[in-house]
């Protein structure tokens, strides 16, 4: 699809961005589906494993320097800078910290009862968002935090950091992709601070889907004096890789219903995109990410 004829939020905003975009995801799909028809075998299909939904993606493929992308949960990579490993494929290998969780939306609870049926899930999720990326999958099996979310263990930190340092031992010069850790979510914290004892220096800006949290007043005051000159903002355009950016979000649904509230990354990504939109790029979406500042 054309950059051009993707939706943008009007006026009215959440009210009316939802539709259009359907209707541009609906015709993505048939267009899709069309190619495969005709013997494109780089079209394939991807499962959501909650309600078993079909849906088409093209296979990437990967080129250039290698990528670690260490998240913290299942659905973090996909949610914050999916769009960017769509739009400009590298090798990758993801890291999953968090896999021991009993974190499914309330609507799908009554199907998986306990940790591991949960844990199952979101793995089976990853497994299939991951494919079009032509990723490689570890999990941890660390447990996630729960709510009250209190203040990361320092003895946490120091298994985390052992563990990731154990993977990466085998991936040469990959380069370390890692969350800003704009969220007060302890679990972003921590895996922010392991990926820096271990040399990351790009980081992600993890707030596509913690309105209750990254965006809040006081979160985002926090980030920014603690990376103020230590980290430099930068933003990469995913125009026209957005709406397989949503098969990837839709593959992880059953962690949020209705579907619909998978497109609120989506609006942020058009908000992000606000720096980069001109004449010549009248729909841009974007994603963006931070370096650290050298001297």
């Amino acid at each position: 699809m054309n950059r051009e004829t993707l939706p943008q939020p009007d006026d009215l905003g959440v009210y009316t961005f939802p539709e259009d975009l359907i209707q541009a995801y609906r015709a993505h799909q048939n267009a899709l589906a069309a190619r495969r028809r005709t013997g494109d075998a780089s079209i394939i299909g991807v499962t959501a494993p909650h309600g078993q939904h079909p849906y088409l993606i093209e296979q990437r493929r990967p080129e250039g320097r290698p990528v670690v992308v260490i998240e913290p949960h299942h659905d973090d990579l996909a949610l914050s800078a999916s769009g960017t490993f769509l739009a400009r494929p590298r090798p990758l290998t993801v890291v999953t910290v968090f896999t021991d969780t009993n974190s499914a939306d309330r609507a799908v609870k009554a199907r998986y009862p306990n940790r591991a049926l949960v844990s199952d899930l979101r793995a089976q999720e990853s497994r299939q968002a991951l494919r079009p990326l032509g990723a490689r999958h570890h999990l941890l099996g660390h447990v996630d935090a729960a709510p009250p979310y209190r203040p990361y263990a320092r003895d946490d930190l120091d298994r985390v950091t052992a563990d990731l340092e154990k993977v990466l031992t085998d991936l040469g010069d990959a380069e370390i992709l890692a969350p800003a850790a704009v969220t007060r979510h302890p679990d972003h914290l921590l895996v922010h601070e392991a990926a820096k004892r271990l040399g990351c220096r790009w980081f992600w800006d993890d707030v596509a889907f913690w309105q209750t949290y990254a965006l809040s007043v006081d979160d985002l005051y926090l980030f920014h004096k603690r990376s103020a000159g230590v980290l430099s903002g930068e933003l990469t355009d995913i125009t026209d890789a957005l709406l397989d950016k949503l098969t990837l979000l839709y593959l992880h649904s059953s962690q949020l219903q209705p579907l619909h509230a998978m497109y609120r990354p989506i609006r942020y990504a058009w908000t992000t995109g606000s720096g980069l939109r001109s004449q010549k790029s009248p729909a841009a979406y974007a994603e963006r990410f931070y370096r650290t500042v050298t001297s």
